[in-house]
């Protein structure tokens, strides 16, 4: 087996399919996480003893030293899409990616893998884009040799965007839109993984910026038109003006902040739609590290059929994939 590489937030939709993509590539992977009792299953993912799971808070220097200490790479995926409790984008996005930078620096890792957000703007309106933009700015300063992974809308079994939409499809009467010119690039969570798993022991990945998505570029009014006619409902599109999209973000930032469920909309996910996501830079993407991008009509069929009236058993539904 080549060397340890830690993962830190490794349990979650991303690093999931990360560890399970550096465990078979041929790593010993150690899964940093907060409560390890909840993600016993990592090590099922690889061979025997191949991977190993080990708390550590990157809020605690102390704890990400520990999970950093033997490691000759590191991935960092901890991230939030809507601030919760103590779970604030600053702390996590700004303040611990410089924490874990500054470790595997101290730690002597020789690749540092740090995943930001296609978008990623220190000068953005949208406190995410803001404080990913501002996390990469810190991760450079500490490690300057680290690599930086810009994924757009990242799509799969368990993902929060497609699979929430298909939810509202099933039990609003309408569908509502914001951003409906808007332009997304839905990329793969399997193919992020596979370019993550690429970039970490590659030499001439040093230092590199990469951003991923997919082979297609939609609008989300086509975004939820697939949505809907992959799931049988024949719901109508409501665009939302800006005004009234914000007030809603702002009832689910109450929900947030009360009850730790996914809000349906937050005022910053408003700010984020205002602006394409579109890998339009010039920067090296999935071609530049060997994989193939997957396209959304090849995946999300194989699970948005639970949301079709009678579920698995329910007809394909005509214009569907």
């Amino acid at each position: 087996m080549q060397g340890l590489v830690t993962v830190f937030g490794g349990s979650g939709f991303v690093g999931g399919q990360v560890v399970r993509a550096l465990a078979k590539a041929g790593h010993r992977v150690r899964v940093a996480v907060r409560q390890p009792n909840l993600a016993y299953k990592m090590r099922m993912l690889g061979d025997v003893g191949q991977i190993e799971v080990v708390q550590a808070n990157v809020r605690n220097p102390a704890s990400v030293a520990r999970a950093l200490d033997g490691a000759e790479g590191c991935v960092n995926l901890v991230g939030v899409l809507w601030e919760s409790g103590r779970q604030k984008f600053q702390s996590l996005h700004v303040m611990a990616a410089q924490s874990v930078a500054q470790a595997a620096a101290k730690a002597g890792v020789k690749h540092l893998v740090h995943v930001s957000a296609l978008g990623a703007n220190p000068d953005s309106e949208s406190k995410y884009f803001r404080t990913k933009g501002e996390g990469e700015a810190a991760v450079r300063a500490a490690f300057p040799g680290a690599t930086i992974v810009r994924p757009s809308l990242v799509f799969g079994v368990d993902d929060k965007f497609f699979n929430k939409f298909a939810q509202i499809a099933a039990l609003s009467p309408i569908m509502p839109l914001v951003g409906g010119d808007s332009r997304v690039q839905p990329v793969f969570v399997t193919d992020v993984a596979a370019a993550i798993a690429k970039t970490v022991a590659n030499p001439a990945a040093v230092g590199v910026t990469y951003e991923l998505g997919g082979p297609t570029v939609y609008t989300m009014r086509e975004i939820l038109q697939l949505i809907l006619t992959e799931t049988g409902r024949n719901r109508p599109l409501a665009p939302l003006p800006w005004p009234i999209a914000s007030l809603i973000g702002s009832l689910g930032d109450i929900q947030a902040s009360v009850i730790p469920w996914a809000p349906p909309l937050t005022s910053d996910q408003v700010e984020m739609l205002k602006t394409d996501n579109v890998a339009e830079h010039g920067l090296p993407g999935l071609a530049e590290v060997g994989v193939v991008g997957t396209s959304v009509e090849a995946v999300v069929p194989t699970y948005l059929y639970r949301y079709r009236k009678g579920g698995q058993y329910a007809e394909t539904p005509a214009g569907a994939f």
